[in-house]
């Protein structure tokens, strides 16, 4: 009897995990059609739902993590890469997930994150501006051409900075190449802007850190309303 007794607690553990494990992966296909359906997205962005059991969360209607991996994303004409988003402390009623509502779906803070590749960033450069790549906290560029008649060659040192119009990219110094230029007047010629403000949570890009493959830039907003982002 004992040994009977055990294997049937563990069937039924079993059987729980298993509804578990089923009901995750159905939200995390709800979360991301809702998703996809609110940006007009071509494919359904990867849902993760952290946190163990899920069904308490489902039925409490709150969730501790939630990560979407939504992939490229397009503003103003530019497309960015790897963007993701995490929202914790996630109110979403079973009802509305069951029903595909966004009406009640809120989480408490979301953070998003995304990479402008430099091929993106160089196409909105002046056309002295050769080639881009990291440098520090900034980015250094190739410079060749002229500015209104002085010869320009060499290298430079810009800055990036988020505005409410995109990212500014304004050069801080100059190369040997460029010395007979004042710095002053390279500013306002090669200084230009990439049109992206903003991303998916609705909020404005407050961070940017170089790496590699582009600029990493990041916002954060909280009270996210998932039925307000696509007016964001």
């Amino acid at each position: 009897m004992r040994k009977f007794l055990v294997f049937l607690l563990i069937l039924v553990i079993g059987v729980v995990i298993a509804a578990d494990r089923l009901g995750v992966r159905f939200a995390e296909d709800e979360i991301g059609r809702q998703v996809a359906a609110q940006y007009n997205l071509e494919r359904q962005p990867d849902v993760k739902i952290h946190g163990f059991p899920f069904l308490t969360q489902a039925l409490g209607g709150e969730y501790d993590r939630i990560d979407v991996a939504i992939g490229d994303w397009t503003e103003k004409g530019v497309t960015v890469g790897d963007v993701t988003v995490e929202m914790r402390g996630l109110t979403a009623p079973l009802g509305d997930v069951i029903s595909g509502s966004t009406a009640g779906i809120v989480a408490r803070t979301a953070s998003a994150s995304a990479v402008i590749p430099y091929e993106v960033i160089e196409k909105r450069a002046p056309k002295e501006v050769k080639d881009i790549r990291p440098k520090g906290d900034d980015l250094q560029v190739d410079l060749s051409g002229a500015v209104l008649g002085f010869p320009l060659s060499g290298t430079a040192v810009v800055s990036v900075k988020p505005t409410g119009k995109g990212i500014a990219i304004t050069p801080v110094s100059v190369g040997s190449g460029a010395g007979q230029i004042p710095l002053a007047l390279v500013q306002r010629q090669l200084t230009w802007t990439v049109p992206v403000a903003d991303l998916p949570i609705g909020s404005r890009i407050t961070g940017i850190r170089p790496t590699p493959e582009g600029l990493r830039v990041t916002a954060t907003a909280d009270n996210v309303r998932l039925d307000n982002l696509k007016n964001a």
